[in-house]
C-alpha cells in the first residue's frame, strides 16, 4: 500500500501559495468606500447634519448664506420616515433655534426659535410678546418695520390668545417683522423636529461684489449659536 505523506507546509509557503487567493486592491478600495458611505449616512441620520439658510427670517442670528451644523441627537434618536424616538434624551426648550420639517410643505426643512412649549399661552399685543399673561423677555427678537398691523388684518403683531398643544411647539423667526412662523401657520410638533442649530461652518454673501475673498464672512466662521 502506497504511504499517503502530508503536504509541506513549508514548501508551499516558500512558493507563495497559500490556497486562497488575496483580495484585490478594487476590492477594498470599494470596501473602504461603502464603510464610509454608511458611517456619513448614520452620522447625517442620527448625530449631525448641515443645513444652508435661504431667508432673512432669522436675522441678524442667522445671514443669508450661512452653514450650520444641526445636533440631532440632542433631541434623541428617531427612526426616519416614522418620527418616532427610540431613544430620548431632551425636548427643545424655549430658546431653543431649531430645525424642523414645514407643517405645509413636509419637503423643506425651517429654521426657527422656540418661543412656546405645550400648554403655554401665547399672546401678542403690539408686537409685545406674552407667555402665559407675563410679557416675554425677547432677547433675540428685532423688528424693522415701525407699522403696527391690526390683527383682523393679519397676525404678524397681534395675535392670539392661544394655547399650545401637548407635543407641539410655537415658534418664531429673530427677524419678527419679516418671519412666517408660527403665528402665520400653526404649530410645529415635536416629531417633526430634525435638531438644534450649533455652529455656523461657512458662510457666504452673494450679494458683494468687490471680490471673491470679500464674499466669505470669516467672523462667522466657528461661531456657537444661541
Amino acid at each position: 500500500m502506497k504511504e499517503i505523506k502530508p503536504k509541506d507546509d513549508a514548501a508551499d509557503k516558500s512558493s507563495g501559495k497559500t490556497g486562497e487567493a488575496p483580495p484585490s486592491k478594487i476590492q477594498e478600495v470599494i470596501e473602504i468606500v461603502i464603510v464610509a458611505i454608511l458611517i456619513a449616512v448614520l452620522v447625517r441620520t442620527f448625530v449631525v447634519q448641515a443645513y444652508k439658510i435661504p431667508s432673512r427670517s432669522m436675522v441678524p442670528t442667522l445671514l443669508v448664506g450661512d452653514h450650520l451644523l444641526v445636533n440631532k441627537f440632542i433631541y434623541g434618536i428617531k427612526v426616519p420616515l416614522l418620527r418616532k424616538v427610540l431613544i430620548p434624551v431632551t425636548d427643545p426648550q424655549r430658546g431653543d433655534i431649531i430645525v424642523f420639517i414645514y407643517p405645509n410643505d413636509r419637503t423643506k426643512d425651517y429654521v426657527k426659535r422656540v418661543i412656546g412649549m405645550g400648554g403655554d399661552k401665547i399672546e401678542i399685543k403690539n408686537k409685545s410678546i406674552f407667555i402665559n399673561d407675563r410679557p416675554y423677555r425677547d432677547a433675540y427678537g428685532v423688528y424693522s418695520d415701525r407699522v403696527v398691523i391690526p390683527a383682523f388684518v393679519q397676525p404678524r403683531d397681534n395675535f392670539g390668545p392661544v394655547v399650545v398643544p401637548k407635543g407641539h411647539l410655537f415658534v418664531m423667526g429673530d427677524n419678527r417683522d419679516e418671519s412666517a412662523d408660527s403665528r402665520f401657520w400653526g404649530f410645529v410638533d415635536l416629531k417633526d423636529v430634525e435638531g438644534k442649530a450649533w455652529l455656523l461652518y461657512w458662510s457666504w454673501n452673494s450679494d458683494e461684489q468687490e471680490s471673491p475673498l470679500k464674499k466669505v464672512r470669516w467672523d462667522r466662521m466657528g461661531a456657537l449659536l444661541h
